[in-house]
């Protein structure tokens, strides 16, 4: 017979855990979405009066616009995150066993891609136009891609950092970095007025669903695949 600790046999299991939470996030995320379809006006007012103020201030501190741009585009980029990402996926890769959690976590990563570039195109609203921009920025503003590749594959990295174990001065670490990323970069696209506040609400909602959702199906899985895995 194999015994529990009573926090072990408390603790609901992770994909019931993950489903919950994916629950939220896609309730979260269809309100969100008619809101910004449906061009509601509390919501478009707060946009306009947010990235109005922000982009005043792009353009005075010019020091700190140039600083933004380049870490929105070079070091919080979705072009970064996504080579982050295939470094995890080769040490997986390395490790021969970890093949299942390599093809996921790729798997995964592309899926958000689909998903973000099918809601753009589905929604198709228009960025914030301005008559002395400080950047630019292509394809429609909802939600923001740069935020919701930021949050797809720093929650993704964190999950997986989190199953193995990672604790103390490492596991600090990584949730700061990836924190300061997630939100910095969130930030950054409003600054440089290429998003609108609502935008980046929803890249971090969307990447939070698909993680979310991976991780159920990750969960669910673990009982066709050998231990070791």
């Amino acid at each position: 017979m194999r015994h529990q600790t009573a926090g072990s046999s408390s603790r609901p299991p992770a994909h019931r855990t993950a489903a919950v939470v994916a629950a939220v996030l896609a309730g979260c995320c269809a309100l969100l979405l008619t809101l910004v379809a449906t061009r509601w006006h509390p919501l478009l007012g707060l946009d306009g009066d947010v990235s109005r103020t922000t982009h005043r201030w792009a353009v005075r501190e010019h020091g700190l616009t140039r600083a933004f741009r380049i870490l929105t585009d070079w070091v919080w980029g979705p072009l970064t995150m996504r080579l982050v990402c295939a470094a995890a996926v080769v040490q997986l890769v390395w490790r021969r066993a970890a093949w299942w959690t390599a093809l996921w976590l790729t798997v995964t990563v592309a899926l958000a891609t689909v998903v973000q570039q099918s809601v753009k195109a589905a929604v198709d609203r228009p960025r914030p136009i301005w008559p002395d921009p400080v950047d630019s920025a292509h394809y429609a503003a909802f939600p923001s891609g740069h935020a919701m590749t930021a949050a797809v594959v720093c929650g993704l990295l964190l999950w997986l950092l989190h199953r193995h174990g990672a604790g103390g001065v490492q596991w600090r670490t990584a949730v700061s970095v990836a924190v300061v990323s997630v939100v910095g970069v969130g930030l950054t696209r409003v600054w440089l007025g290429v998003h609108w506040p609502s935008d980046v609400v929803g890249g971090w909602l969307f990447g939070g669903l698909v993680v979310a959702v991976a991780v159920v199906v990750y969960e669910r899985s673990r009982v066709a695949r050998p231990s070791h895995e």
